[in-house]
């Protein structure tokens, strides 16, 4: 990954363009990079959100204006002094909010929401377990949790002290390594968790089935270590009449953009209501993006990592 000149992209109809504040770096750009995670051909730009002001609003485009400060979700290409996006997942940044925090929330914050109430329709009082929980969905998804009624919010992580960073943001419990279906049965007396979310796929997944109560879903979101396509049928799901179900932002931005926006409005609300945190860990200039994917690719980071650009 190499920074390098180009020409300055003018606005299609219905696009705008952004001068970027900061671009959030998340796991889906060090999977582009490394093994072309939806990546269709090279040369390519990582970045999935931004923040900053709009230099230029092309054709049909109405409810922006130059000079404005938005943030917005895109599906490559945040990395850059001045990027076009679709006017469609632009939105105005939420009152009260700073352009530095405003780079934390166009992918995570929407994620969480959906994970837990359009996919995963959470109930008040239910269980839920939600793997990666010092990474920036997971504190964005336990704080939303706890908002939406959870009766109690367990977490998953690696280490000890990515532990003590998950317990600042709304979970009543958190597991540390493999063990975790062993400590969800002690936490639950042996019930199980009603909602779980897993953006790490593979054996983790299939481990995950095991935690489920009477009527569970598990909401698969990622596949971050790598493992081959999971699969679930009849003889993992039948016996606790259990059910899986999958989401990806980048897909829903695709096929249908108005529908995220919805979910991010409502999402960033959360934010200017003062109920939900994103800290910000680790901040990197555009020209150090390599040394933030290396730093993601320790497995030791949470909150989240930004690109200051300008």
């Amino acid at each position: 990954m190499s920074l390098t000149e180009v020409g300055t992209p003018e606005p299609a109809p219905g696009e705008v363009t952004i001068d970027v504040a900061y671009a959030g770096v998340n796991f889906a750009d060090i999977k582009a990079r490394s093994v072309g995670y939806r990546v269709s051909a090279l040369p390519f730009v990582p970045g999935l959100e931004v923040s900053g002001r709009i230099h230029a609003v092309g054709e049909g485009v109405s409810d922006l204006r130059p000079g404005q400060e938005v943030v917005a979700f895109i599906s490559g290409g945040g990395y850059a002094e001045t990027v076009a996006v679709p006017a469609v997942t632009a939105f105005p940044l939420p009152e009260g909010i700073s352009l530095r925090t405003g780079a934390t929330l166009p992918t995570v914050l929407p994620t969480a929401h959906a994970l837990l109430h359009e996919v995963g329709r959470l109930r008040e009082g239910e269980s839920v377990l939600i793997h990666g929980a010092a990474g920036g969905v997971g504190i964005a998804a336990g704080q939303l949790a706890r908002l939406g009624g959870a009766g109690a919010v367990y977490g998953v992580v690696s280490s000890r002290e990515k532990a003590e960073q998950a317990l600042k943001y709304g979970y009543d419990e958190v597991f540390v390594g493999d063990g975790f279906p062993e400590d969800v049965r002690r936490a639950t007396g042996g019930l199980g968790v009603d909602l779980l979310l897993d953006p790490v796929g593979g054996e983790t997944l299939l481990r995950s089935l095991d935690t489920l109560a009477l009527f569970g879903r598990l909401v698969s979101f990622g596949n971050a270590g790598d493992a081959a396509p999971w699969r679930v049928g009849q003889a993992e799901l039948y016996a606790g009449a259990r059910s899986v179900s999958g989401f990806s932002i980048l897909t829903l931005s695709q096929t249908d953009p108005r529908r995220l926006a919805d979910i991010a409005g409502r999402a960033f609300h959360t934010v200017t209501a003062g109920r939900v945190e994103l800290p910000v860990t680790a901040e990197f200039a555009l020209a150090e993006a390599a040394e933030a994917h290396r730093l993601v690719e320790t497995r030791t980071t949470t909150g989240k990592l930004l690109l200051k650009v300008a």
